[in-house]
Formats: C-alpha cells, structure tokens, sequence
C-alpha cells in the first residue's frame, strides 16, 4: 500500500476516534472525499472513472455532466467517495474565468 493512502487512512480512522472522544467538538454532518484522476485528455479520464465505478459497484453519476465533470461514487452513510474526472471543455472554461480575475475592480 501507498505511504499516501496509509497515511490517508490512518487519518480518517484517528478523526472517527478523535470526534466519538471528544462529542462536544462540532463537526458537519457529511463527509465527501474526492479523488481527481491526472490524464492529459478525456479519453483516459473516463476511462480511470468508468474502472473505478466497476470496482466499486456505482453507475457514472450525469448530475454533474452539464459542468463538464463526469463522475461516480458510494456512500457509506453520510461519507462520500466521490471520484470525478473534469473534462477539457470544464477546464478550458474555468481557465478562461480565472483569466479576468484580477483586472476588475468592483469597488
């Protein structure tokens, strides 16, 4: 196993202990954790989400597919896996977004 996924691990199973310790320590009532797959073209990205849907028994989730995101996951109670691959036109679109940032002024 990976030092990253062990440690990953470790770290969840320490924050279940740490909040059924310590029930006076807010916390949200979900948790979602991603995994973003790094492919240079859409092909290979849905191709590692469709791999792992088969893995872990989930459909393609499409509520997201007018975004250019094309993902699955599983729930464990209110714990998410969610693995989302986002697609060039998506990432095309945020880079065109984010190339303004700054040159306005609204004040």
């Amino acid at each position: 196993m990976h030092d990253h996924r062990r440690a990953l691990i470790d770290g969840l199973l320490n924050l279940a202990i740490f909040l059924q310790a310590h029930p006076d320590v807010p916390a949200s009532s979900s948790l979602t954790l991603h995994h973003f797959p790094n492919h240079d073209n859409d092909d290979d990205l849905r191709a590692e989400i469709d791999q792992i849907a088969a893995r872990v028994g989930s459909e393609i989730d499409f509520e997201d597919s007018p975004y250019g995101h094309y993902a699955t996951s599983v729930l464990f109670g209110p714990v998410e896996y969610r693995a989302v691959a986002i697609l060039s036109t998506a990432r095309a679109r945020h880079d065109a977004d984010r190339s303004y940032y700054g040159c306005i002024d609204p004040s």
